[in-house]
């Protein structure tokens, strides 16, 4: 599995989302960081609304993505973009 394969399968497990997007925005950073550390997906943009986000603020939203992301980030996922929201409430995308 790829690794925007796998932040989808751990985001669904984790929040049951309504919507979800796994965005790899790469390509967008290429060449700021050092070679070896470079890879096809090092850097995510993940939008997402689930019911688990509800009385939750943006910070507590974030730090619950990237405890269920802990893996991906220890096997080299640099960067990650969070834009998370509980049903109802509005989005950009």
């Amino acid at each position: 599995m790829t690794r925007q394969e796998n932040i989808e399968s751990a985001l669904q497990a984790a929040f049951h989302p309504e919507r979800l997007f796994v965005i790899n925005e790469s390509h967008l950073h290429a060449g700021h960081r050092p070679p070896e550390e470079e890879g096809p997906e090092t850097h995510m943009r993940v939008r997402i609304v689930s019911a688990a986000f509800e009385g939750m603020g943006r910070v507590a939203r974030h730090r619950a993505i990237n405890d269920a992301l802990n893996a991906e980030f220890k096997d080299g996922l640099h960067a990650l973009a969070v834009e998370a929201a509980a049903p109802g409430e509005p989005t950009r995308w």
